[in-house]
């Protein structure tokens, strides 16, 4: 009888094809005269695919009673008799996180439960749990997506000294453009509207432009590069070079672009897209504009009117923003002129709640 110390294991996700081929890496602690410590092991398993991880200490040991000694027995086919071995428990399980190294599981160990389902399934589940799996995260990719858009708009966007949409440059360029609309009279008003030439936002707002010249310089170049990206958010695929035409100055073509499309592949060429995360991001710009305006106030229903964006879409993106939403009384003559609703960036900021749609999905799944 041999009384050599064994390591008994159990991966916890299946059972396994080749064990021959696994490989072995044991850690011991460095603290020898802890009487605890010194007994410390983990227990590295590498193969093809994975990497799995065991250890005799902390949350993730197996529940074996401390009080017994536990024993594994080999026969000998060809001479009868048992070798008979102290063994010691490991549950191995999956290091699916590629940026952790294997003495430390620390953050796979934060990740909630559903998250560890999801990894598990990934990389271990049938056709039909990974077919659930990637239809639940679809239904999230809506809010995902202007969460992930909003807040980096926002950041770039909004900060102590006012707007920060563009760069001297591009400021300086809008100076031409928007010259027509600071020199707007009555009548030219009237003319745009008639030919709708602008959104309904802008046409309201050349209504009341300050008599200060440079406050009115400034106005009309914020309302002439808004109305630019709402026109650009109803594209689609871009396929020409100056998409807003040759009254648009060059650097702020190359701005659309760069910042407001992204890159697909159809039919072996390169296109850029206003994809639905882009026009999420486009409606964040507009938002911090038409706040900037009108002294962070702003009706959201003119502009989700002229973004043709359903009123649940603009909402959230105005919440994730932190305005505070609240119900008034359109302009009259407009569209659900009695059922607008109000953006106003004020402080304390709002606290972000889940909604509550999304609640009911996580109860029935």
């Amino acid at each position: 009888m041999k009384l050599d110390s064994r390591k008994e294991l159990r991966f916890a996700n299946g059972r396994l094809r080749s064990p021959e081929s696994l490989r072995f890496t044991v850690y011991r602690s460095r603290d020898t005269a802890h009487p605890r410590k010194r007994h410390r092991r983990i227990l590295v398993s590498e193969t093809e695919r994975l990497c799995y991880v065991g250890h005799n200490f902390g949350s993730g040991v197996m529940k074996c009673n401390s009080l017994c000694r536990y024993f594994v027995g080999v026969l000998d086919k060809d001479s009868g008799q048992m070798e008979v071995y102290n063994a010691e428990m490991f549950n191995m399980q999956p290091l699916l996180s590629d940026n952790l190294i294997p003495d430390d599981t620390k953050d796979y160990q934060k990740k909630s439960y559903r998250e560890k389902v999801d990894l598990c399934i990934e990389a271990f589940g049938t056709s039909k749990q990974k077919r659930a799996l990637s239809s639940r995260r679809m239904n999230a990719v809506g809010s995902d997506i202007v969460s992930t858009a909003v807040t980096k708009a926002a950041a770039n966007i909004i900060d102590a000294k006012g707007v920060t949409v563009l760069s001297p440059a591009e400021y300086e360029a809008l100076r031409v453009p928007a010259a027509a609309l600071a020199g707007a009279t009555a009548e030219d008003i009237a003319k745009k509207a008639e030919e709708r030439s602008h959104c309904s936002f802008v046409l309201e707002e050349l209504k009341f432009l300050p008599a200060d010249e440079k406050s009115r310089d400034h106005k009309a170049r914020c309302l002439w590069f808004l109305d630019t990206l709402i026109k650009f958010s109803h594209l689609k695929v871009i396929k020409k070079k100056h998409p807003m035409g040759p009254e648009c100055p060059h650097i702020i073509s190359r701005k659309l672009m760069k910042n407001f499309t992204s890159l697909t592949y159809n039919n072996g060429s390169v296109q850029n897209l206003v994809s639905a995360s882009m026009k999420a991001k486009i409606t964040a710009y507009v938002i911090v504009l038409a706040l900037h305006i009108n002294n962070f106030q702003t009706d959201l229903t003119v502009l989700q009117n002229d973004m043709k964006l359903q009123e649940s879409r603009i909402l959230d993106i105005a919440k994730a923003l932190r305005l505070k939403v609240s119900k008034a009384k359109g302009v009259p003559g407009l569209e659900n002129d009695q059922n607008h609703k109000l953006g106003t960036l004020s402080l304390p900021l709002p606290v972000q709640k889940a909604p509550v749609g999304q609640r009911k999905r996580k109860k029935i799944n």
